[in-house]
């Protein structure tokens, strides 16, 4: 499978926003499965014409399951330049979620301590506790439907399967993500969790750069609770 210029939703000479869809891992692991790096690197080799190694910096990335906006830097530069920010919290992360049940708060900020495991799955205490990492995020109901709600998720922090984890410990595991409790999954490993929007300020010229992803097709379908 190779890159759909469509997915592609920004480039310049320093940077490339790419629609991952989910079931794609965001950069290889220890499986010969395809990654997204691995296939936007060919996209460019392709479209530019370019020999030997095509430059692509890993800035975040987003889970296997887990569909939405993905930034890369091409050039070394423009890749030190957002690591920092986004490890300094910079860039405003948006998500979408389809959960399980409703929630009795329209708007609410979850605010707990996230613990990653060695088993890859995260712990959620409501108070301090041993390596837990402070994690806030704040969700606002967009949508009801029969038995699910859909919500919009604004990070404040960003840990490992922060969303995942604390919205199944308020009782709202996300729609096919049966590590965190929901009862059924989704067909190519999706749960219904998406990365719509993400601003940050670009790298060399610092204006704030805004990129929306269209919801995933395969909704639809989730919205009526089929």
């Amino acid at each position: 499978m190779t890159h759909d210029s469509s997915n592609i939703i920004y480039i310049d000479n320093h940077l490339i926003a790419v629609v991952k869809p989910s079931g794609l891992l965001t950069q290889p692991d220890h499986t010969t499965d395809e990654s997204l790096i691995d296939q936007t690197r060919e996209w460019i080799k392709k479209r530019y014409n370019k020999p030997g190694n095509v430059f692509l910096g890993l800035v975040h990335r987003l889970d296997r399951n887990v569909s939405g906006i993905v930034l890369f830097a091409r050039t070394s530069k423009a890749a030190s330049r957002l690591s920092k920010q986004f490890r300094e919290g910079g860039p405003k992360k948006y998500y979408k979620a389809i959960i399980l049940g409703k929630l009795r708060e329209v708007k609410s900020t979850l605010v707990h301590y996230l613990r990653k495991e060695k088993s890859l799955k995260t712990t959620v205490f409501p108070r301090e506790a041993p390596n837990a990492k402070h994690s806030i995020l704040t969700y606002e109901v967009i949508d009801t439907f029969n038995k699910n709600s859909l919500i919009a998720i604004t990070l404040s922090t960003g840990r490992f399967h922060q969303i995942r984890a604390q919205m199944a410990f308020i009782g709202h595991p996300i729609i096919g993500d049966k590590k965190y409790g929901a009862p059924y999954s989704l067909p190519n490993q999706e749960i219904a969790l998406y990365a719509c929007k993400l601003v940050f300020n670009h790298p060399t010229s610092n204006e704030e750069i805004r990129l929306t992803a269209p919801e995933p097709k395969t909704w639809d379908n989730l919205k009526s609770d089929v």
